[in-house]
């Protein structure tokens, strides 16, 4: 299909979007290859930038102060939903801050252990973690990000001390998984799945409340004992707020087109991603509801950062 109209001459130059964690993660990985094809359809380059920290929280403030013109985009995820409640001094409102886009993907996460530790399913995983409460670790993406939030659920559901450590992102993080560094972690399919797949990491369960069809052999959460468990994480592109309404519709056409292309859907569906491709209104409406319940849930757990 051809491009939409440009909106008033944009883009009239690169446009850049910027990645809130290291390179080699979910969000890294979304963000390039729904890059390249942006680039093709819109005719200019799309430069990806890296700007990992703070449980992607630097990279979103960086993206709130840019200039409000199409050219500054965020790569953000349900972990900015998280970050309003957790982060007592966030200087940035996620809701307010800025104009959704589209929401590119869905994928779950995966319970994943490192082999040295020699359980083969859940229930030998939490046997062995109440019998040694504290000494198996997790790690995450950050403090206060989706798979953070999911380690500390799975705790609470199950009557278990996991002893959390917080990376700046997925790479580093699944370096030391497979190291033994850190026992499991609770990351997005996409990072792990080339080595549960290669049998370097054992994969237990999946967090949403249906099997993923990348792994549709490793149970649910739910059916692995730990009822009404349900939790995956959202991409999407999101701009600097009072950015043009015509720029926004612009970017959302070529956007939804792409995503919902044959190809795309194909391309995704090998690393376990679920596309989407929805609406300004409707990612707005998602990002609203994700931060009230996961409000609900930080406040339940007394999670609070600085």
């Amino acid at each position: 299909m051809a491009a939409p109209a440009s909106a008033q001459g944009y883009p009239d130059q690169p446009v850049k979007l910027v990645v809130p964690f290291p390179a080699g993660g979910t969000t890294d990985v979304l963000a390039r290859a729904l890059g390249q094809k942006l680039a093709e359809k819109i005719g200019q380059p799309v430069i990806i930038e890296n700007k990992p920290g703070a449980g992607a929280t630097i990279g979103a403030e960086y993206v709130a102060r840019a200039k409000p013109d199409g050219y500054t985009l965020l790569m953000g995820a349900v972990h900015h939903t998280i970050a309003t409640t957790f982060y007592r001094s966030l200087r940035y409102d996620f809701q307010k801050d800025f104009a959704p886009v589209t929401t590119v993907a869905m994928v779950p996460n995966v319970l994943v252990v490192n082999k040295k530790i020699g359980v083969k399913s859940f229930a030998d995983l939490i046997e062995l973690a109440r019998r040694e409460p504290g000494k198996l670790s997790f790690g995450s993406n950050g403090v206060g990000t989706g798979q953070h939030l999911i380690g500390e659920r799975v705790q609470l559901m199950s009557k278990t001390k996991l002893l959390h450590v917080p990376y700046k992102g997925s790479g580093p993080l699944t370096t030391d998984l497979l190291g033994g560094q850190v026992d499991m972690s609770f990351d997005t399919i996409t990072t792990v799945l080339p080595y549960i797949n290669d049998n370097k990491l054992t994969a237990l369960a999946v967090t949403t409340a249906t099997r993923s069809a990348a792994l549709p052999n490793v149970p649910t959460l739910d059916e692995a004992g730990l009822k009404g468990f349900d939790a995956g994480t959202w991409f999407g592109i999101l701009a600097p707020q009072n950015t043009p309404e015509q720029t926004v519709t612009y970017l959302n056409n070529n956007l939804v087109q792409i995503i919902q292309s044959d190809v795309f859907k194909t391309e995704m569906s090998k690393i376990g991603a679920e596309v989407i491709g929805d609406s300004p209104e409707q990612m707005k409406a998602r990002i609203a509801d994700d931060t009230s319940r996961y409000a609900e849930l930080v406040n339940s757990l007394n999670l609070k950062a600085n």
